[in-house]
């Protein structure tokens, strides 16, 4: 027979254990910190993409030539100095930071509190410099960073781990990131952990959401393409929207399989030209970002917000190749080497797929197939449908495009797991072979041999 629950005799044992309480106001106001740091990050960015913008338009934008290659290659410079940890997105750092093997140097190598800091200034310089990168990314280093400098304060019995901070750390990142907790959430337990520690998964909850909400504190609820106005769709909707998860699916795959096979030093000629001559590769890949923003009039330089909202306006200044071309600035920024991630560039990819199926569609389903565009590049390229289909939806005005979003998320994931791996996987595995010795070195194998 079960005994129902005694309020007051749990109530006692919940208080009789004062430092419980203090381990979880610590974590809480870690977490708090983690949003503010977020918050900083964004407003830098903004600042400094504004900036670039100014320079830009100044003297019809030639000055980007000479402006982009200079300050890509100092950023790739100062990153291998000093924070090589903190170049790519930021996500991959998270997910290897996990892996138990490693020691305390070797996780710190990956996420600290001092790679949060770089992260945040070199990625405000890669904005400055007009790179095709976005800021969701570095947040999640940023944010678990912080959230797993808490670690410290606790001792070897606390209930919580380091696993479960970086997990909070990175959740927490996207949630004050994209505005929205519950994408933080399905992050968290889609992408980086698969599965929360029943310990403390419900301090882990509302870590995530207390960051989220430092974001909706500073910018209420705002995402980088505003609020997309939708009317309810029909049947004539389903052969566009199908057509776009295909293509979704399809392009995401292929971003994929070649940011994969480019930053995990594939053998071909210019991945040894990069490892060889990095600073001339990054000049080099700075002055091609250039050349393409010019050609294009601004629409790949920085996340492609303005682009977006372009699109959103049935406007026709966005170029028809748009996809094409901030498919590959997108692949150079990250190649190259600096710092900055690829989620609000692959929303604006997405976007741009879906822009181009609505010409022969018909401009009254443009902005639901603008957003389901965004919502399928997106699962296709991360392969974390529920996480995408979430933030997209934050986005829409209604709750018109729940079932379209969601399948167009889940179909162009489906699609692209066909054709690559999970991108954030493949570079965190590579960064933990880099970290950690071959199991026959660590056993002395072909030294012994050699004996």
């Amino acid at each position: 027979m079960h005994q129902e629950p005694d309020f007051f005799h749990n109530l006692r044992q919940e208080f009789a254990d004062g430092w419980r309480w203090v381990e979880r106001s610590i974590v809480l106001a870690y977490a708090a910190a983690a949003g503010l740091c977020v918050v900083a990050f964004t407003l830098l960015s903004n600042l400094a993409f504004e900036w670039f913008m100014r320079l830009y338009h100044w003297h019809g934008g030639w000055a980007v030539l000479l402006w982009t290659p200079a300050l890509t290659a100092a950023i790739v410079w100062a990153t291998r100095r000093w924070a090589p940890g903190a170049a790519g997105s930021g996500i991959p750092q998270v997910m290897a930071a996990q892996e138990a093997a490693l020691t305390g140097a070797q996780r710190s190598g990956l996420v600290s509190l001092r790679l949060s800091i770089a992260k945040i200034v070199l990625a405000g310089f890669g904005f400055l410099a007009g790179l095709s990168i976005g800021r969701e990314g570095p947040s999640v280093q940023v944010a678990a960073g912080v959230m797993h400098h808490a670690r410290r304060w606790f001792g070897p019995r606390t209930g919580i781990t380091g696993h479960a901070l970086l997990v909070a750390g990175g959740a927490a990142g996207i949630a004050a990131a994209f505005n929205a907790p519950l994408a933080g959430v399905l992050f968290a337990i889609e992408e980086l952990a698969r599965k929360l520690e029943s310990r403390a998964s419900g301090l882990i909850l509302s870590a995530i959401v207390l960051a989220g909400l430092m974001g909706v504190s500073a910018f209420g609820n705002l995402t980088y393409f505003g609020r997309i106005q939708v009317t309810a769709l029909g049947w004539d909707a389903l052969l566009p929207g199908l057509c776009v998860a295909l293509a979704c699916g399809v392009l995401g795959g292929l971003f994929a399989k070649v940011m994969a096979a480019s930053l995990t030093g594939a053998p071909n000629r210019f991945n040894r030209l990069r490892e060889r001559f990095p600073i001339r590769f990054a000049a080099a890949g700075g002055l091609v970002l250039a050349a393409i923003g010019l050609v294009t009039e601004g629409a790949t330089f920085g996340a492609g917000s303005e682009a977006v909202k372009h699109m959103l306006a049935g406007h026709a200044e966005v170029p028809a190749f748009f996809v094409t071309l901030k498919f590959i600035a997108t692949w150079l920024s990250a190649w190259v080497g600096a710092p900055g991630g690829i989620f609000a560039p692959s929303l604006s990819i997405g976007a741009g797929i879906g822009h181009n199926v609505s010409l022969f569609a018909g401009a009254a389903i443009a902005p639901a197939l603008i957003a389901m565009g965004m919502a399928a590049f997106l699962a296709a390229v991360t392969q974390a449908p529920l996480t995408a289909f979430i933030i997209v939806m934050e986005m829409v005005d209604g709750h018109a495009m729940v079932l379209s979003l969601m399948a167009a998320a889940m179909l162009a994931s489906l699609v692209s797991r066909m054709l690559a791996r999970p991108l954030y996987g493949a570079l965190a595995q590579h960064m933990l072979k880099m970290a950690l010795p071959a199991p026959e070195e660590a056993q002395g194998g072909p030294a012994r041999q050699r004996q």
